[in-house]
């Protein structure tokens, strides 16, 4: 069957919740109960959760974000039509000659940059994972009313661009900027707040060598769907934190008040806890499904004898140092490949000697902070970065 966490391990959400929760961020009807927030800020409107089927917003919203299929896990860079997409409202359509990118506020020298400006600047390729920070969100019991990712809200890519910390020292920050905003082009409404999609961060992490003004995926300008003309790229953190369509960066003298971070990404326990930010990737590995699927159940079928089980590997804490794959719960290492670069996925494999009947597959890795990637998490709120073990069931027929 499809790649799925056991009931036993499935996270589920504490009894004495009540409420309603979100996001990817996510959309919905009204909380009876909304996640505090400074009296200025906007309010909270959050989705249901459910333990039911599929509603159709949430196939809706399903349709137009786009999974990665399991299978790609083969790829070490994933094919661009393959790799994940998260839109939050629409696809802005933009006119390269007339787009412009500003960065001003709390600066001494503000910047209107065109596409041809930023090519012109020092170019960088690198290859980088990203995840959507409510993968996993559906196999969450009850699951929060947003996205019904399932593991597939992944990619790693080749991205070409200009570092942003040269571009902000050039505009010469203020000594009492705290933190930088970047805003992109595509504008909507979510929790009642009509907004452009804007996320911020410190002046640390934005001037941090690895960010990037990306205008090339795999070589090629970026896809509409992931961005183009230039998007934020903020490798580590999960992908709410790399603003598509950018437009404008600003630095501010006090810490933003932006729906994506004070009321969206948090993890929460409940609807009237004010939660903490989501911010880096937690450690995570997917196996590749050995095998060949049914079409309607995803169920594997895999030959008797000699198969070589293989996935890939990722944490935003740093490299991932070891992976094990478990067959029927008998943990053992799996061989662990370089990643690429720095900041992109490791592939491991395992042989396995496959037998007759039907067989429970797992994996699960440990970065070089030491953080282990866990059997089940607790139910949050927000339906955050669920890493929990992947397990997949296989029925081995004879040779």
């Amino acid at each position: 069957m499809r790649a799925k966490i056991s009931s036993t391990h499935r996270p589920h959400r504490p009894p004495a919740t009540s409420g309603t929760a979100g996001t990817d961020a996510p959309a919905g009807p009204p909380s009876s109960a909304p996640s505090p927030a400074p009296d200025d800020a906007p309010p909270a409107q959050l989705p249901a959760t459910s333990s039911g089927p599929l509603t159709r917003d949430e196939l809706e919203l399903g349709r137009r974000n786009h999974s990665a299929p399991l299978e790609s896990l083969r790829w070490a860079i994933t094919p661009p039509g393959m790799h994940y997409t998260l839109i939050h409202f629409d696809v802005p359509h933009l006119d390269r000659e007339a787009w412009r990118l500003r960065i001003h506020g709390a600066v001494e020298h503000p910047l209107e940059l065109s596409l041809s400006d930023l090519r012109r600047r020092p170019r960088r390729t690198v290859p980088v994972t990203l995840e959507c920070a409510g993968n996993g969100r559906a196999r969450l019991d009850p699951r929060p009313m947003s996205v019904p990712w399932d593991t597939g809200a992944f990619g790693t890519a080749e991205w070409t661009g200009t570092p942003l910390a040269p571009l902000l020292h050039e505009a010469g920050l203020a000594p009492e900027a705290v933190e930088i905003v970047f805003t992109g082009a595509d504008r909507g409404i979510q929790g009642g707040v009509e907004q452009d999609y804007a996320r911020s961060l410190s002046i640390a992490d934005a001037s941090a060598d690895e960010v990037l003004l990306a205008y090339e995926m795999g070589g090629l300008p970026l896809p509409p769907q992931h961005g183009y003309p230039l998007r934020l790229l903020v490798p580590g953190w999960y992908g709410m934190a790399s603003v598509k369509w950018l437009v404008a960066i600003e630095a501010v003298t006090e810490p933003a008040r932006v729906f994506q971070n004070e009321v969206a990404y948090r993890f929460q326990n409940a609807a009237d806890d004010a939660g903490t930010p989501v911010t880096r990737i937690r450690v995570r590995s997917l196996l590749a499904p050995p095998g060949i699927p049914d079409f309607l159940t995803r169920r594997r079928l895999v030959d008797a004898g000699p198969t070589m089980l293989t996935g890939r590997a990722w944490s935003g804490a740093g490299p991932v140092r070891r992976v094990e794959v478990a067959v029927d719960g008998h943990w053992a290492d799996a061989h662990l490949d370089p990643a690429p670069g720095p900041h992109a996925w490791h592939g491991f494999s395992f042989p396995w000697v496959a037998t007759p009947g039907t067989h429970t597959l797992a994996s699960r890795a440990t970065d070089d902070a030491g953080n282990i990637q866990p059997v089940e998490i607790p139910w949050n709120y927000q339906g955050m970065a669920n890493n929990a073990v992947q397990e997949i069931e296989v029925e081995v027929r004879p040779a």
